[in-house]
């Protein structure tokens, strides 16, 4: 058997111990190719004796676990998504693990590469906020036993741990005091189409109508594709009808910046001739003139308590999955014209 050596244990070190060439050493680290099984015990034996730190993946090949926890989701798509992260890594911390991100661009092909390369870097579990799709993401890590959470973006699935805020009471709130107000021709800009929150904040909007008493009108309801522009867009065109809407529901804070610059080049004085009430609810909504109405997601409790699903199902694999839908809270300022 070759000397310790005084310094740090390397690559090389474990592959003379272990009697195989450094390649194989990283083939069994990173799982790039199948080693045979007597090669790799002899190349865990090997991490375990000399006790290699240098790699979290190796320490997980010998531990079974890196205190690490993947988090997989759009940070481009909404600022919420990055007060979110914070909230998770604040959790993850004060549980001892770290959290790898990924951005998975909302789109399905950069959401399945992420998450492979999150799992091909050993993590516990993983944290994901779903892109719009099939779901094929999600039935590949239910199938192979990966500890997930879906975070925000819900499905109807009941094989999985969620969380994530209540949309659909929640924005019918919203459209119910509009209409109390007096308006009977009140738009959605709803966002992205084909996301679960992008349904469920429309089907409130749909309830909230009935509930107000005004029926459903298809002309007022127009996609801001979750973007700014497209929000500018959508109130672009909501304006142009011939009966265009007096009130308007937005359905989330990337879209509302868009709106308001739209509602400035237009002259439209919000508050007093138009009334505006978004979901979502970002550090600047109280500063604009007027203050927005909006209808506030439980962002920290949203991000602590998928943390502490993941630990959980990552302690206990077969624990009954859970479902978490936590109430927003109504912000009422004056955009809405009270």
């Amino acid at each position: 058997m070759p000397q310790q050596k005084s310094s740090r244990p390397t690559q090389r070190d474990i592959a003379e111990l272990a009697g195989v060439s450094i390649t194989t050493v990283s083939h069994v680290v990173n799982g790039t190719r199948a080693v045979a099984p007597e090669t790799k015990t002899a190349v865990l034996q090997a991490i375990e004796k000399t006790g290699y730190t240098g790699d979290a993946i190796a320490r997980s090949l010998v531990t079974g676990g890196t205190r690490s926890i993947g988090v997989a989701i759009s940070l481009l798509a909404n600022p919420y998504f990055a007060a979110l992260m914070q909230a998770v890594e604040r959790e993850a911390a004060a549980a001892g693990y770290t959290v790898l991100l990924a951005d998975t661009h909302d789109a399905v092909g950069t959401e399945q590469d992420t998450v492979r390369t999150l799992r091909s870097r050993r993590v516990d579990g993983l944290l994901l906020t779903p892109a719009p799709g099939d779901g094929a993401v999600i039935t590949e890590l239910v199938s192979l036993g990966v500890p997930v959470v879906l975070v925000d973006r819900l499905t109807t699935r009941t094989d999985v741990d969620q969380v994530g805020a209540e949309n659909i009471q929640s924005t019918s709130a919203l459209t119910e005091h509009l209409a109390s107000l007096g308006h009977r021709r009140i738009g959605l800009i709803s966002g992205t189409p084909g996301l679960s929150t992008s349904e469920e904040r429309t089907l409130g909007y749909r309830l909230g109508l009935g509930r107000g008493g005004l029926s459903w009108t298809p002309e007022l309801v127009v996609s801001g594709q979750s973007s700014k522009d497209g929000g500018a867009a959508a109130l672009h065109r909501l304006m142009e009808l011939s009966d265009p809407p007096t009130a308007l529901v937005v359905a989330n804070d990337v879209m509302m910046v868009g709106v308001l610059h739209e509602a400035r080049r237009r002259g439209l004085r919000v508050g007093r001739e138009f009334a505006i009430a978004g979901y979502d609810d970002a550090e600047w909504a109280d500063l604009v003139d007027p203050p927005l109405t909006t209808m506030a997601q439980p962002t920290e409790e949203i991000g602590r308590r998928a943390v502490r699903l993941l630990l959980a199902r990552i302690a206990d694999p077969d624990r009954r999955p859970e479902t978490l839908r936590l109430a927003p809270k109504l912000m009422h300022r004056h955009s809405c014209g009270c």
